[in-house]
């Protein structure tokens, strides 16, 4: 089971959904952080899409999402991406399959 948890930064508001858990297929969500377009990003690694495409069985070689960057990098879920703030867990939790 997984579930959907919103982040907020303290200094300039910028939010981001980031996945915890496993999902129905076996796979989890990884929140990764770009340098270049200032933006914390979802991709999914693993599970029967790990199975069958090998570039998806972990986050190494991935790009952004939004601007295609090869610098992302998994996201210590406390920095802001935007301004460099703390960003703090809302309490905001929704489950997810």
């Amino acid at each position: 089971m997984a579930w959907k948890r919103k982040y907020r930064c303290t200094a300039c508001g910028y939010e981001a959904d980031v996945y915890e858990g496993t999902g129905l297929f076996r796979q989890h969500i990884s929140a990764m952080s770009c340098p270049e377009c200032k933006r914390i990003e979802n991709i999914v690694v693993g599970g029967v899409i790990g199975d069958v495409a090998p570039s998806y069985r972990s986050e190494v070689g991935r790009l952004c999402l939004h601007c295609g960057s090869d610098r992302i990098q998994l996201w210590d879920q406390r920095t802001c991406p935007k301004c460099g703030g703390k960003m703090a867990d809302t309490g905001e939790k929704e489950f997810w399959t």
